[in-house]
């Protein structure tokens, strides 16, 4: 019977690398999902028609005083 042996390029070990797909592909889908309501307008359209109207007082600048006379 002929030995088997996994030849993984000195390091001793590998897989460690799939925590990080995972993680890599769960932000690529949360990006993907944001980009959905970023882009898509996301849940169904909204009618937005914004009116808005300021009645405001008017404001006058106090008057400048007059300089004193030259004694």
């Amino acid at each position: 019977m002929s030995d088997q042996s996994n030849n993984t390029g000195g390091n001793g070990g590998g897989g460690g690398n799939a925590g990080l797909a995972f993680i890599v592909g769960g932000v690529v889908v949360v990006l993907a999902i944001i980009a959905y309501f970023v882009f898509a307008g996301g849940m169904g359209t909204q009618d937005k028609n914004v009116d808005v109207d300021l009645n405001l007082p008017e404001v006058s600048a106090p008057d400048v005083p007059t300089p004193a006379p030259a004694e």
